[in-house]
């Protein structure tokens, strides 16, 4: 069950181009994947990245406080949703990055080329990502 429930979530990644397959022979750090249950009970594909973590400066992006961006939307006449499907994998990983961000399963060898779940700043990055693109709407409450 596990080898198939492996190959079908990195089948995905590599299809949607979020993932490379290398060669043996290419210099990377690699390790395990692992199969997170996320809130709705669906798995996601999650690299192991607790030792680059550890290694990781911590990016401390501020989060607006949930009370604080609600009052701002008193005046508000429409209230969207956005659903940011696979909203890391948005984001671009930088060719000498990519070396560090490397999975090994019984399939082969992958890296990532876009912004993976796991990785210590990836919710920051993605949530100044979003401040940059949403400035205006943001500044105009």
């Amino acid at each position: 069950m596990a080898r198939k429930q492996t190959e079908k979530h990195v089948n995905k990644p590599l299809d949607m181009d979020f993932m490379r397959n290398i060669g043996h022979n290419e210099i990377v750090e690699v390790t395990t994947p692992l199969l997170i249950t996320w809130h709705d009970g669906k798995l996601r594909l999650c690299g192991d990245f607790r030792a680059l973590n550890k290694y990781t400066k911590a990016d401390r992006q501020h989060i607006r406080k949930i009370p604080h961006a609600l009052g701002k939307m008193t005046k508000d006449k429409y209230i969207t949703k956005m659903n940011f499907m696979k909203g890391l994998n948005q984001n671009g990983v930088k060719p000498n990055s990519m070396k560090l961000l490397g999975i090994i399963c019984h399939m082969g060898i992958y890296e990532y080329t876009r912004m993976p779940s796991g990785m210590k700043n990836s919710p920051a990055h993605f949530q100044r990502v979003m401040e940059t693109i949403f400035q205006e709407e943001i500044l105009e409450g």
